[in-house]
């Protein structure tokens, strides 16, 4: 059975759409929601309650409906959608949810973005107060963003049948938008909801960009764009969200709000169902009855609270023979499923009904219990509110000196004035912008016939309390609201979280207040002595997906490459993330693994030449006349003495003694250093150097800036190393007494200038040659260039570490896990004992860091040549394990196979292990105990004889 009308609405009967819901096949058209097309086809039941299980439909018509809750699961999945937002597309494939949705497996292939935007005056609501003030700002000559949630302007117009100057409102609606689109300076914003307000004039609103274009490209357009907007006045012209009754079982599939049934009815041709019951407490949903009618439904009761029926409504029911029984109410309901039948009984009072309760059989029930304003972005904006008792509702209390309000939002709900409200909200925040306002907008004249605003303030019927819901998606009921109250809870912030009434997705757009009313009965209080609850952004769900934007993926963690690493990827390089860079990790060449291409790479370095892209190393440029005092305090060794021209080798350690990091000083001037940090650590280096000038030393003379990407380095290692620098620096001697270690030199390289500074990581003869990032590619090239007659070999960070380890020297966070100090590493020749003072030193004398059963660092060799220690593995003292708890005498830090050692090697962290060389201790490898001999760390060539070449 279809329940679209033949004609009329905003849809496209021309175009079919197909969709799935639930596992059954329907079908709807461009313009439908979600909602629309399953109540065309007479699904009025989408999922069920989140703690209860009981059936739930749909109860409003927009962003404000608190049960519609689907996972869309096709053409991509998202969760905790509302059925009554979510544009139909052909090929939707959703499901109801319990409450609870769930998130996809697999990536969201969709683009989020962001956008920013300046505007003079920022106007939220494309209604008739909306479209008034902002075309009023626009002809005044001022910039002007509209925004709203809507795929379409007209606001409360699109869900009735309302005529303005004597014509239909959607062709006012249309002519003022069409003006606003060809004013210069005007931004018109559909689809889009301003989320949250802030300081300074500072919006937040989310676009949905693609529900209108389908899902066939959906990388091609950004699916959802947070806009920031900043203004310099705001108009909210938000509108206001009619709200239900409590009355027991009063959320069975069926049951909706009035206008939500009139908007179904007029925007998608789409009727709610075909016997309907309306409840109301005023006039507004007369008019909802009596559009229905005329569409086919049958109006089988009005059940009016009020003592007295509207006379003119009334006599415009009765001649379509619509009966309408007044000082009634609805206390009850049937069905299995979807509502049946309603129980309709006469009230004693204003709010208590009698016994006796009549059955109106009936599929659809029509609630309308007032309005409530949206006043969640007034309230954001720190303006204050105020109980409006006729209305029932809070309404803005005061006036901003940036925020205007105008329309049903300041509790207003008759067009005329709404409209005027609006024109005089554009003209203040056009002036307030600096604008003179010019000639009058001129307003419409209305015909609506029906108005909410004096009726009946009714928060709920008395009935089953425990029945009773007051927030349909939390299953939170008047029991709930009333055993709050009864524990001693008065503050309605308090009650909302002992309730979770608006808490779940809708923010308690139709509870809140209803809650706020049945709290104040309880306790016997006025409710404009309640404070309301905050109004928090964002008014409507945010994905996160949207609130990153492109800041994920790659984005949000970012992936840094070197000038050189073009050629990486050529050369069949695989990577390795080291403090956000990629850095390459080995070159392997057809038919090798790790171990393999890391030991060819080993031993051509050791034997020939080898080179590695060192570019990530972190490099700190420090000057100042006190740069030299500053790097002694910063250092546990002496860096004021260094000369210009020279290199030194330092370690730095935290308050507690412990090594932090390690590097090179260049001094390249009097008062001007390079120092030279780990990769991972370079931010965190400049961090801490930034802390102590600005917190401790402030009155040093230093200027400390990062100078990482500035430079490309490419380290140039082995024997041959000499012969292929001279090969492109002809201007450099080369020579050991010309070009001694730990020093540097100004040159040319490949006709580029460089700074080339003997150092080396490995102990084989090397040199560092650094050149700006835009000329590193042409140096490597250079490089590798008149290294072929040597067999120059690229090498990556893992033959690297074999290297570096092979020499005993640690890397920081490897050999390092922030309790080890410098002695523990043997580098005590790295601490000065003539400085006064530096970070760290006091620690020194400190019994803890004098232990003799320190962890130190030495070297491991198996027994057994071909074992390779499993890194982070547990030391031992016995070939048999006792009884647990086993005493560990540390761990292993680094482990590689050598080919200059001709087997593999470790090195690891031992207590007392300086006192232990020689011992045989133990390692636990799966089911083993592996034995190993302790040694110095120093594995290869201990006198430093290779270094010199």
């Amino acid at each position: 059975m279809t329940f679209r009308i033949p004609t009329g609405g905003s849809i496209d009967r021309n175009t079919l759409l197909h969709f799935t819901f639930n596992g059954v096949a329907y079908t709807g058209h461009p313009g439908d929601t979600l909602a629309s097309a399953l109540l065309a086809h007479g699904v009025h039941s989408i999922g069920s309650s989140v703690k209860l299980g009981r059936p739930r439909g749909v109860v409003a018509a927009g962003s404000e409906d608190p049960t519609s809750l689907v996972q869309v699961e096709a053409p991509f999945s998202e969760p905790m959608l509302l059925a009554t937002t979510v544009e139909l597309y052909d090929g939707l494939v959703a499901r109801g949810l319990a409450g609870q949705g769930r998130l996809s497996a697999d990536p969201d292939p969709a683009r989020y973005d962001a956008k920013h935007e300046h505007c003079d005056v920022l106007v939220v609501g494309a209604g008739p107060a909306g479209l008034v003030a902002a075309l009023t700002a626009a002809r005044a000559g001022a910039r002007v963003v509209l925004v709203d949630e809507q795929n379409q302007a007209g606001g409360a117009l699109l869900g009735v049948d309302e005529y303005l100057d004597d014509r239909p409102s959607a062709e006012w609606v249309a002519d003022v938008v069409a003006e606003l689109k060809s004013t210069p300076g005007v931004l018109v914003l559909e689809r889009t909801t301003a989320f949250g307000m802030y300081q300074d004039g500072f919006v937040l609103a989310l676009q949905k960009r693609t529900d209108h274009l389908g899902f066939a490209a959906p990388a091609a357009v950004a699916r959802q764009r947070v806009w920031r907007i900043r203004t310099r006045q705001t108009v909210l012209a938000t509108g206001a969200h009619e709200r239900p009754v409590v009355f027991a079982d009063n959320d069975r599939p069926g049951i909706m709000l009035a206008s939500s049934a009139r908007t179904f009815l007029h925007r998608y041709g789409v009727l709610p169902g075909s016997r309907a019951v309306v409840f109301t407490t005023n006039d507004s949903a007369y008019c909802a009855a009596i559009d229905l009618a005329e569409s086919g439904v049958d109006i089988a009761l009005i059940v009016d609270a009020r003592a007295e029926a509207p006379a003119r409504l009334s006599e415009e029911c009765a001649a379509r023979g619509i009966e309408v029984r007044s000082g009634h109410a609805v206390v009850g309901t049937e069905g299995d499923g979807r509502v049946s039948g309603v129980h309709v009984a006469a009230l004693a009072t204003s709010t208590t009904p009698s016994a006796a309760a009549a059955t109106i059989p009936c599929d659809t029930l029509l609630v309308s219990g007032g309005w409530n304003p949206v006043v969640s972005l007034f309230s954001q904006a720190r303006g204050t509110l105020r109980y409006d008792s006729e209305l029932g509702a809070f309404v803005p209390g005061q006036k901003l000196s940036t925020v205007h309000v105008a329309g049903s939002a300041t509790g207003e709900l008759d067009l005329t004035a709404c409209t005027r409200q609006g024109r005089d909200a554009g003209v203040e925040a056009a002036r307030e912008a600096g604008f003179t306002p010019g000639g009058q907008v001129p307003l419409p004249a209305s015909d609506s016939r029906c108005t909410a605003r004096s009726g009946l303030v009714l928060w709920r019927v008395p009935g089953s309390d425990d029945t009773s819901f007051v927030d349909l998606q939390r299953d939170s009921t008047v029991a709930d609201v009333l055993r709050a109250t009864g524990a001693g809870l008065r503050s309605l912030e308090h009650i909302k979280r002992y309730t979770t009434i608006g808490t779940a997705h809708d923010q308690g757009k139709t509870s809140g207040m209803i809650a706020a009313g049945i709290v104040a009965e309880a306790l016997g209080v006025e409710l404009g002595e309640q404070r309301p609850t905050t109004f928090r952004p964002p008014f409507t769900s945010v994905s996160f997906a949207a609130l990153a934007g492109r800041d994920r993926g790659e984005l949000h963690d970012p992936v840094r490459v070197t000038s050189i690493h073009p050629w990486h990827v050529e050369h069949g390089a695989l990577f390795e993330n080291v403090g956000q860079w990629k850095r390459p990790w080995y070159y392997p060449q057809p038919g090798e693994d790790l171990h393999t291409a890391v030991l060819r790479e080993c031993k051509a370095t050791r034997e020939s030449v080898g080179m590695m892209d060192g570019s990530t190393l972190g490099k700190i440029d420090v000057q100042g006349a006190d740069a030299g005092k500053f790097l002694d305090m910063l250092y546990t060794n002496l860096m004021s003495t260094l000369k210009v021209g020279k290199i030194r080798y330092g370690v730095m350690c935290g308050v507690d003694g412990m090594v932090i990091d390690d590097g090179t000083v260049i001094r390249v001037g009097e008062e001007r250093y390079i120092v030279t940090t780990t990769t991972g650590n370079a931010a965190k280096i400049l961090d801490w150097m930034e802390e102590w000038l600005q917190t401790e030393w402030p009155h040093l003379d230093v200027h400390c800036t990062s100078v990482t990407e500035h430079w490309a380095t490419i380290p140039l290692v082995g024997p041959k190393s000499r012969d292929v620098l001279a090969a492109v620096a002809p201007d450099l001697d080369v020579s050991n007494e010309a070009f001694e270690f730990m020093t540097w030199h100004d040159t040319t390289v490949a006709g580029v200038s460089a700074r080339v500074c003997r150092i080396s990581f490995s102990g084989e003869l090397a040199y560092e040659i650094n050149v700006t990032g835009w000329h590193g590619l042409t140096v490597w090239k250079a490089l590798m260039e008149a290294g072929k007659p040597y067999g120059i070999t690229p090498y990556g960070t893992e033959t690297m570490h074999v290297l570096r380890a092979e020499k005993g020297y640690p890397i920081i966070g490897q050999e390092t896990d922030a309790t080890v100090t410098p002695q523990d590493l043997g580098m005590s020749w790295a601490v000065s004992k003539k400085k006064p003072d530096f970070i760290g030193k006091r620690s020194f004398s400190r019994a803890e860091n004098n232990r003799s059963d320190r962890k130190q660092l030495v070297g491991l060799l198996p027994v057994d040549p071909a074992v390779l220690l499993p890194e982070g593995s547990q030391i031992v003292e016995t070939d048999r394990l006792p009884e647990p708890p086993v005493r560990m005498l540390g761990h292993v830090t680094s482990s590689y196979p050598s080919a200059a050692l001709g087997r593999t090697f470790a090195l690891a962290l031992v207590r007392s292990g300086h006192e232990r060389i020689g011992e045989t201790l133990y390692v636990p490898v799966e089911d083993a105990l592996v034995p190993v001999t302790v040694t110095e760390s120093v594995l290869y060539d201990k006198e430093g004889a290779r270094r010199d070449g």
